[in-house]
């Protein structure tokens, strides 16, 4: 349809926009982390962040992540399944994308009015008998806001892949005598794989650079990677720690990303 001078001018915008908001950016970070407060070229951001303090906050923000990530795969994999079947699936689906279009300063918000000390779930617990809790500003509530948050990124490309399986196979599955558990495991869990990969990268690399749900909900009790990016640029305005930090998480995102990267062999309803 367009020879290859037509595609490459089409090509142009692209480009530019490649170089100037991904490749520049990086560039510049790379660059940053390698100088001091004072704009001297150094080493020493490096071996600061390598330091035990930084590590164990490394360790921090990979465990928390992890956990986010393992809470929306094992909530999305059944529910994408059973979303497939239901008859009202377009309606469960919006349902689910809704809350992706509020902005998610507005969700955490909610999130404060919800488990605040007057907040609506302790009005609830307290007409219960149970008493009021402190539900903010600790690991739970981290864990429980940052997991609904990114739920509906883990969901979707989970039911894209399940909803392409051939449905002859799960047939087959439950006529051979799998019961669903069996069915699951065997044949919908492995055909769904590069949904569940996808579903890995959007979540488990956000989730390592949060720094908002971590001010207001966690309340600066859990401090992360992405609150520690924060902190430098915005606070002590030290630049290169900073860009130190980031070029570790574009590192290990890149790592992430081939990891999980894998070319789909098999094709829609699970023929090659």
């Amino acid at each position: 349809m367009f020879n290859k001078k037509t595609r490459s001018f089409f090509m142009i915008p692209y480009i530019t926009w490649l170089l100037l908001f991904v490749v520049f950016p990086i560039l510049l970070i790379v660059y940053y982390s390698f100088h001091d407060i004072n704009g001297n070229f150094t080493f020493s951001n490096y071996n600061v962040f390598f330091s035990s303090t930084y590590v164990l906050m490394t360790l921090y923000s990979f465990w928390y992540a992890f956990l986010i990530t393992i809470i929306c795969l094992v909530i999305s994999c059944p529910l994408a399944f059973i979303i497939s079947k239901s008859k009202y699936s377009e309606l469960l689906l919006l349902f689910i994308i809704m809350p992706t279009w509020i902005n998610i300063l507005l969700k955490t918000y909610a999130f404060l009015g919800l488990f605040g000390e007057y907040g609506t779930v302790n009005s609830f617990l307290e007409y219960l008998g149970v008493g009021t809790q402190s539900l903010l500003f600790n690991s739970f509530s981290f864990v429980f806001v940052s997991s609904y948050i990114y739920l509906p990124f883990m969901l979707l490309p989970i039911y894209n892949s399940v909803v392409g399986i051939n449905k002859n196979l799960i047939e087959a599955s439950y006529d051979l005598g799998a019961d669903f558990k069996t069915t699951f495991r065997k044949v919908i869990l492995p055909l769904s794989i590069n949904g569940v990969k996808t579903g890995i990268q959007v979540t488990f690399i956000p989730a390592l650079s949060l720094f908002m749900i971590t001010r207001l909900i966690a309340g600066n009790k859990i401090i992360n990677l992405g609150t520690a990016i924060e902190e430098h640029f915005l606070v002590t305005q030290n630049w290169g720690l900073g860009s130190t930090i980031a070029v570790f998480l574009i590192v290990v995102m890149g790592i992430i990303m081939i990891l999980t990267n894998t070319k789909d062999k098999i094709g829609i309803g699970g023929r090659k």
